[in-house]
């Protein structure tokens, strides 16, 4: 990986700001939107920050999984949870999310509670 999860958590800040500032109405909809998605419903947080995970593995987006990964500690799940959830994007995704995997259990060694 060649930013730190400091470097990313200031970069995605800065880049939302200047996003969400720009004043087109459709980007702040579909950011609020996003933001709705995860909120407590039939599904609760926890376990829809750990669908997000999966989805994002076999959507092949190292961003997103960066987000669902640093979430995923944030809300509680385990290490070996996680790992499990990365098994299932595994299978759905097939080999081309190898890298994607990789790069999730890189970012786990990155996040408290999710560490080795």
């Amino acid at each position: 990986m060649t930013d730190s999860l400091e470097q990313w958590n200031a970069f995605r800040a800065e880049m939302n700001e200047e996003i969400l500032g720009c004043g087109h109405l459709g980007v702040k909809r579909f950011f609020a939107l996003d933001h709705q998605a995860y909120e407590p419903g039939a599904l609760d947080t926890k376990t829809k920050e750990l669908l997000g995970l999966v989805a994002s593995c076999v959507l092949r987006c190292d961003d997103c999984i960066t987000y669902h990964v640093v979430r995923c500690g944030e809300v509680g799940w385990k290490r070996e949870e996680v790992i499990d959830a990365l098994n299932v994007a595994l299978v759905v995704g097939g080999s081309i999310t190898i890298p994607h995997i990789r790069r999730a259990f890189a970012r786990m060694g990155e996040v408290e509670g999710l560490g080795r």
